[in-house]
Formats: C-alpha cells, structure tokens, sequence
C-alpha cells in the first residue's frame, strides 16, 4: 500500500507531497523533481522502528 508524506523543497521551500511504496525497505534514498520549482531533491525515507512511522528527509544534490 503506498502511503503519502509532505516534506519542504530544499531549493524553494514549497509544501510537497510525494508517495512512498514502504514495501521497498526500510531504507530508501531516491531523486524526485520538485513539483513547483522542478529541481531534483534526494529524499531519504526510513522507518522509526518505535513509533513504526515513516521519517522523510529533504536534501539538496549537494549535501
């Protein structure tokens, strides 16, 4: 089941929504375009074992 999460754009700061597929691991790190300003952010997603909710952490290609 996918389940959704909003971060902030890195570059210009926008509220986004992006989909997460959990099935994928625990783990993940991908690239995704920002849908306002179309700048590739490196998302990190990954499972807070004691709260069992997804963290979702917004960087620039540079960081």
């Amino acid at each position: 089941m996918l389940e959704t999460e909003k971060t902030h754009c890195p570059y210009c700061g926008e509220l986004i929504e992006i989909v997460i597929d959990p099935s994928a691991g625990d783990y993940q790190q991908y690239i995704e375009d920002c849908f306002v300003c179309c700048r590739p952010i490196v998302l990190t997603v990954s499972t807070d074992f004691e709260t069992n909710q997804l963290q979702v952490y917004a960087a620039t290609e540079n960081e």
